[in-house]
């Protein structure tokens, strides 16, 4: 079931209004590759087979951190059907997904540092020979001390991790510390008259699993280039990292991007994997597979990081809030990945929607002897809005006042800037889509009403549409989009997103076919091979339908002012009119017409076959670009978006006081996308991320014991089926946002964060206990219920505030 709620705001910025949803914009439609998913025709990398393929595997490491004394390499080398022995000394130049953080290589070189870090790679004949040599190899260690806690590695270390640390930080595993600093947060927390709710959380590890594995090809050909097919995110961030590598110039290389099942943050940054079987390759001239199992994925990671989150807000005695003050400790495992912006994240986003003008925010991210954490879906928001929506709860219970009235007097507006970051804001649903959230719940007559056990509760967020500085620094757009069209009638779109099961590659027919007045069939969508597309810098931070969806527009627009100047030509001549200005025609049902006299026009095909007249097939180029935006002080960049997304979630859920167990009854989800170009794909993207967010809530968390993973299986890893998926209602809020494409930005992220602190507020609202670690499994309800009762009388929300 969806709502769709408009807020009038005015998109006239972009001339929007002569043809935004007058051809396929706001039409619900399958995703242009649907059909080949659900047939069976599509192709991932491990439906790739090329001849004489070889297999490889990894050998990894068995130690969370230890010294490389020795490897031999020599028994499995004598395997009959072995090809190729690589080690860590075969390829020891470093590379990230960062610049700034560039510390992984392709194998371990002198010590590992996790469990499963690779140390050698095997390529054989078979998968069986492939493991049966990878057994053979024999490495000798010096074991190292085992840093698996944070908070070990924020002090000097006898063995740090990297040679390379925070400058602030010197002999520790501190990988960033961030300070920032806004307004002045210790004069607000000294004021007698405030009202304040404090609390540390603590969170575990959660990950992606994706359906999916990670699985790569790579194959040296015999004129000396090196093509990789690999289940990437982001093939120009690979792109980039095999070139320093292998020390290759870029046009050597290609990367071909099969189709992804699954990503969510998981496939954006280049893979010490990747490195590996291109290195196989190379010393076989054969293509080589791998194609990992789910341990292996569990192992390359890159999940939501774990970590501890102390902080205090406090508002006044009208419930307006005046600061958030928090010192945040990330457990990034052992390698940077993205962790980096995960820290900055982790304060810039943790104010979230409302108008809060004083913040300080204290962030370490810590090296540790465990797989690596980077970037997940919602990257940086998920775990921050869960803390401070929690406690803007607890103050408005102390305050007396309704949480949702509460929040509603305390949002952002539209067209401002955040009292922080000045961060820039242009449109802003949040406040329709709460009162329709709680409309649509009936709120009024259940918060704090409902019987022992049952509860509702909310929670609220903003994300960003797009980093609105890439992380290579150059003066490259953003997202580019080729167009080609030739005398078929096809229009060839060219384009280096990633489709990821997100739906740009639709993004893209959608956004040409309605510039252009076609169907979304005549769209011919290329995004898969960087020989024939541009750059674009990937699936991540929900830049695509914002980015190359502004860029698709661009071209196709350039393309219809041709197509238009052709059809005057024509309509001059056949009805002899002496002027015909190309700005005044229109575009729709595949004919190009003056829309005050739909008679002088032509089709399509006629105004492309005068356009194709002595210049043959026409090839345009659309771009997008960020406006300038942000501050000069450090770390200003952090959080920087052209648009920001923003969601109001209320659930409501059941609590066994017996056995702690929590069920999610029903969620009303509202999200303001700006405009949905498929709405669709739309509730799509928010349904698929209210069940992950039930997840991390409710079941999810990688359990280590002495950097071993204890639940590398999705037997073990206890992610919710359909049975624990609620009934959903999800309200489409359209606030047209200005910047974005025909109005829209991002719905695949800023939807996740919301749903976990509306479940842990309504827990409250149902037993009357508040939960600070997550996930909120049994257990730690059960206990929290079992201590609230040994401490006096069980109330809920409502009733505390009337004993109060």
């Amino acid at each position: 079931m969806a709502t769709y709620v408009k807020t009038g705001i005015n998109t006239t910025a972009h001339n929007l209004n002569r043809y935004s949803g007058t051809n396929v914009i706001g039409k619900r439609m399958p995703l242009v590759d649907g059909y080949k998913k659900s047939t069976g025709e599509a192709q991932y990398t491990d439906d790739i087979k090329l001849a004489n393929m070889l297999v490889a595997r990894m050998l990894r490491s068995t130690l969370p951190h230890a010294r490389i004394k020795s490897v031999d390499t020599s028994e499995a080398l004598k395997i009959p059907g072995v090809r190729a022995v690589v080690v860590g000394s075969d390829a020891p130049e470093v590379f990230g997904v960062l610049p700034v953080s560039n510390d992984e290589t392709s194998m371990a070189v002198d010590k590992v540092r996790h469990i499963g870090d690779i140390v050698a790679g095997v390529a054989a004949d078979t998968e069986e020979i492939a493991a049966k040599a990878v057994w053979a190899i024999k490495i000798e260690y010096e074991e190292l001390p085992n840093y698996q806690s944070p908070q070990v590695g924020i002090k000097p270390v006898e063995h740090p991790l990297h040679e390379k640390m925070d400058k602030n930080n010197p002999g520790t595993n501190v990988h960033k510390h961030v300070k920032q600093d806004y307004g002045d947060v210790e004069m607000v927390f000294d004021k007698k008259d405030i009202v304040s709710a404090e609390g540390m959380f603590n969170f575990l590890e959660c990950t992606h699993a994706p359906t999916e594995p990670h699985s790569t090809v790579a194959y040296w050909d015999s004129h000396d280039r090196l093509t990789i097919w690999s289940a990437q995110q982001v093939p120009h961030y690979l792109h980039r990292a095999v070139a320093r590598v292998f020390q290759l110039p870029m046009h050597r290389i290609r990367i071909v991007k099969p189709m992804v099942g699954g990503g969510f943050g998981g496939k954006s940054d280049p893979f010490p994997h990747e490195m590996v079987v291109a290195l196989l390759s190379r010393k076989t001239r054969r293509p080589v597979k791998v194609t990992f199992d789910r341990e292996e994925v569990f192992l390359t990671n890159r999940g939501r990081h774990p970590q501890t989150w102390k902080g205090r807000m406090a508002a006044d005695k009208d419930g307006k809030l005046l600061a958030l003050d928090s010192e945040v400790v990330l457990d990034g495992g052992a390698f940077g990945s993205f962790g980096v912006i995960t820290t900055y994240y982790n304060g810039v986003l943790s104010t979230g929607p409302y108008d809060l003008p004083h913040f300080r925010y204290d962030g370490k991210r810590v090296y540790t002897n465990k797989p690596p954490h980077g970037a997940m879906r919602g990257h940086g928001s998920v775990n921050a809005r869960f803390c401070t929506e929690t406690l803007i709860d607890e103050l408005a219970v102390k305050l007396g006042q309704d949480p949702c009235e509460f929040r509603l007097k305390n949002f952002l507006s539209e067209n401002t800037f955040t009292y922080h970051h000045r961060l820039r804001i242009t449109s802003n649903g949040i406040v329709a889509g709460l009162k329709k959230a709680m409309e649509l719940s009936g709120w009024k007559k259940k918060w704090g009403k409902l019987p022992y056990g049952r509860g509702i509760g909310v929670g609220c967020s903003m994300f960003i549409s797009g980093s609105a500085l890439p992380i290579h620094w150059n003066r490259l757009p953003q997202a580019t989009v080729h167009l080609k069209v030739d005398m078929d009638g096809g229009v060839t779109a060219h384009t280096g997103a990633a489709d990821i099961g997100q739906g740009s590659d639709t993004v893209v027919a959608q956004c040409v076919a309605e510039v252009l007045g076609i169907p979304t069939g005549q769209v011919h969508v290329k995004s898969v091979d960087t020989d024939n597309s541009p750059v674009d810098l990937g699936s991540y931070s929900s830049r695509v339908t914002f980015m190359n969806g502004n860029a698709a527009r661009d071209a196709a627009v350039k393309l219809r002012v041709m197509l238009a100047q052709a059809a005057a030509r024509i309509c001059m001549a056949r009805h002899k009119i002496p002027n015909c200005a190309p700005e005044s025609f229109e575009f729709k049902d595949s004919r190009v017409f003056i829309p005050a006299k739909p008679s002088i026009g032509v089709s399509f095909m006629e105004a492309l076959d005068e356009a194709l007249a002595n210049n043959g097939a026409i090839a345009v180029s659309g771009k997008y670009e960020a406006p300038p935006l942000g501050s000069d002080f450090k770390g200003a960049n952090a959080g920087l978006a052209p648009s920001y997304s923003f969601s109001a979630f209320i659930a409501e859920v059941s609590v066994d006081p017996e056995t702690g167990f929590v069920k999610t009854e029903h969620v009303w989800a509202a999200h303001d996308c700006g405009k949905a170009l498929n709405p669709l794909a739309v509730e799509g993207q928010i349904e698929g991320s209210i069940h992950m967010g039930i997840g991390q809530a409710l079941y999810e968390g990688v359990r280590y014991r002495d950097g071993l993973m204890l639940n590398s299986s999705l037997l073990d890893y206890k992610i919710p089926t359909p049975h624990e998926t609620p009934p959903m209602e999800i309200i489409v809020v359209e606030s047209c946002d200005p910047e974005g494409p025909f109005g829209a930005k991002e719905c695949g992220e800023g939807s996740l964060a919301p749903i976990i602190p509306a479940i842990g507020n309504a827990i409250y609202d149902a037993v009357g206990v508040r939960l600070r670690d997550m996930p909120m499994t049994p257990e730690k309800v059960l206990a929290a219920i079992e201590k609230q009762k040994s401490g006096g009388t069980v109330v809920k929300g409502r009733t505390e505030l009337v004993s109060r």
